[in-house]
């Protein structure tokens, strides 16, 4: 798929930032359940697949409904739009229209200067904060700080105007993200940074990038973000493509393909590889892997290495698709990291007559058309046989009254009815054949296209409450945390996922033979003390059952090595702690649901503890 993008206009960044740090977990109400705590560190939030579907380390069932936010893929090395908008009121106004994930398109140029300690630059960034503190004048007139300028203050330093570096103003940008209760995952766009890198076919051969480097710089992020989980997936590379062409001999080096060889340019051993050495670092990490182009019309015989030559009248040897769309691989040759398939997510990019006026819409399509026409073999089939989720990482258009609008309005009824993950192209209105959901100012929203987007979100049946992804942040200001919606919504109304339903999914088998058991469920022991005297709820040994509570649990399951009885943190959980805090199924150790329970005591859901 060809996107033209315009660079952002660059705006001279005069500015001044106070280094974001996440503010300490405070005691909330008592009658309050956790969703609305500034941040979540909890570390509690990593996601896992169990056939066709997301859970999370309860076995809950999530769903990622989303967009893209383009720019760390280009020469700017920053997300578009920070010249026209303070990066806050972006981010709010994302969450508050019901957009649980955003998908980063990212350069492996740009990973690379993170990794190797100097960071590539930023432009069309606009910060400023001026003066940044308060200046008393001659006469004891106060010019309060920021009074000339306060836009993006985050992204400059204490002198008021040295703009921070591209992953300094990346980690703020995470950091924010969890403030209001978004996730976020990268998809490497390109190897070099470029506004049209997504031409390029490979995931190496560009700026140096090999496929050795692509690797490590993946590892490096996922072992810097191995203790975030709003950072909780890595689309290995945006739409690997290319077609077998006119030539003879064995097929070229220099297009994306999906086989059994350990060919450097065999797309699926390539992802598998990188799976692995990510998963080692991170084993929580969502793995999304992307298709190619050409697939071989196997079923007769061909191969890679059959040229694109044949007889008039004879059968394409190939099937076509969208660049990076064409899973029928799987079926072939799936993907399977040593831990097993637990983290692994396989994305189509699907398009609409705007991009490219493709076969299938020759005629008066439907649903049906065009599963039969391409959906289906290319990669639906991979939700419909619970082989492994799906996650359509780009669709979008523009509105045009007519067949772009209606295979839009086809796609996402499809998505809803059948439990697909989702991230649309994209926020930025500067996508050539596109458009995005946002106008050139980064601010305002486009109403018809959101209108046509919005039922796509995740949110309860009849509240039409925006569900979020973190157990305890709720998603915006129109939104509620994934607690919330499991402790007061799911059983009642449900939520739109499979077309609504108030009968949520059942939780999945705790190991299968092709998934690791989630590492996070259980990581604290039960008290071997059978004399040992629980003061059931009061984890952290005050003598009452508050908030505090509960949020001490997550944070010993969530970060051991901190909050764990042998933690370095002075807060730590105790022996009696542990004790204390096990008061779902008491003998289990601690898991999320024990805070669940204490928060469901607290709310009076439930009348005692242990539940």
């Amino acid at each position: 798929m060809k996107k033209l993008l315009r660079a952002a206009a660059a705006v001279s960044a005069a500015a001044m930032a106070l280094t974001f740090a996440a503010p300490a977990v405070k005691e909330m109400p008592e009658t309050k359940i956790v969703t609305n705590a500034a941040v979540d560190d909890c570390n509690d939030d990593w996601i896992h697949a169990e056939g066709s579907r997301l859970y999370d380390m309860n076995g809950n069932q999530v769903w990622l409904t989303g967009a893209n936010w383009f720019g760390l893929n280009c020469s700017e090395n920053a997300p578009h739009g920070l010249y026209a908008t303070d990066v806050d009121d972006f981010l709010q106004g994302v969450a508050d229209h019901g957009i649980n994930v955003i998908r980063f398109p990212i350069s492996s140029e740009l990973l690379l200067s993170w990794m190797n300690g100097d960071p590539n630059p930023v432009s069309s960034v606009q910060a400023s904060y001026n003066p940044p503190q308060d200046v008393v004048g001659e006469d004891g007139t106060i010019t309060p700080a920021g009074k000339y300028g306060n836009i993006n203050k985050d992204f400059v330093g204490e002198d008021g105007k040295t703009l921070k570096n591209s992953m300094e103003i990346f980690d703020i940008i995470i950091q924010k993200c969890k403030k209001y209760g978004i996730k976020a995952f990268i998809d490497i766009h390109s190897p070099d940074a470029n506004n049209s890198g997504h031409n390029y076919e490979l995931w190496y051969g560009k700026a140096g990038i090999t496929t050795e480097l692509w690797i490590d710089t993946l590892v490096w992020l996922a072992d810097k973000y191995k203790n975030d989980d709003t950072l909780i997936g890595y689309d290995l590379k945006n739409e690997p493509h290319g077609k077998r062409g006119y030539t003879e001999g064995p097929c070229p080096d220099n297009i994306a393909k999906w086989d059994n060889t350990t060919d450097e340019n065999n797309w699926k051993h390539a992802a598998e590889t990188c799976a692995n050495a990510i998963l080692e670092v991170n084993p929580n990490a969502l793995i999304i892997i992307e298709g190619v182009e050409q697939y071989p019309k196997t079923e007769l015989g061909y191969t890679y290495d059959t040229a694109d030559i044949w007889e008039a009248g004879d059968a394409s040897p190939w099937h076509g698709a969208w660049w990076g769309g064409n899973l029928r691989g799987v079926k072939d040759y799936p993907v399977v990291p040593e831990s097993g398939t637990s983290q692994i997510i396989y994305s189509p990019h699907d398009y609409g007559k705007s991009v490219y006026a493709q076969t299938w819409f020759d005629k008066d399509f439907t649903t049906q058309t065009l599963l039969d026409d391409y959906w289906y073999d290319t990669w639906a089939y991979i939700n419909d046989q619970d082989i492994a989720p799906l996650l359509i990482g780009e669709w979008g258009g523009h509105m045009d009254n007519g067949d772009n609008q209606k295979w839009m309005e086809l796609l996402r009824d499809y998505m809803i009815n059948n439990h697909i993950n989702h991230t649309f192209w994209c926020l930025n209105p500067n996508s050539g054949d596109t458009g995005g959901l946002l106008g050139n100012d980064f601010k305002t929203w486009d109403d018809k296209k959101y209108g046509l987007f919005e039922p796509s979100l995740w949110q309860t049946a009849s509240s039409g409450k925006y569900i979020g992804l973190d157990h305890n942040v709720a998603l915006g200001k129109n939104g509620i945390s994934l607690n919330e919606y499991y402790t007061s919504y799911a059983s009642s109304e449900g939520s739109n996922i499979d077309g609504g339903s108030t009968d949520p999914q059942p939780k999945p088998p705790v190991t299968t033979t092709t998934t690791k058991p989630q590492p996070t469920t259980v990581t604290t022991t039960a008290p071997t003390d059978p004399d040992a005297k629980a003061d059931y709820g009061d984890a952290n040994c005050d003598g009452t059952v508050g908030l505090s509570d509960a949020i001490l649990v997550m944070q010993a399951i969530g970060n051991p090595d901190a909050y764990g009885v042998n933690g370095t943190d002075k807060s730590r959980i105790t022996k009696q702690g542990e004790i204390n805090g096990d008061v779902n199924a008491p003998g289990t150790g601690l898991t999320n649901q024990d805070s669940l329970s204490i928060q469901k005591y607290l709310l009076k859901l439930i009348t005692k503890l242990p539940e």
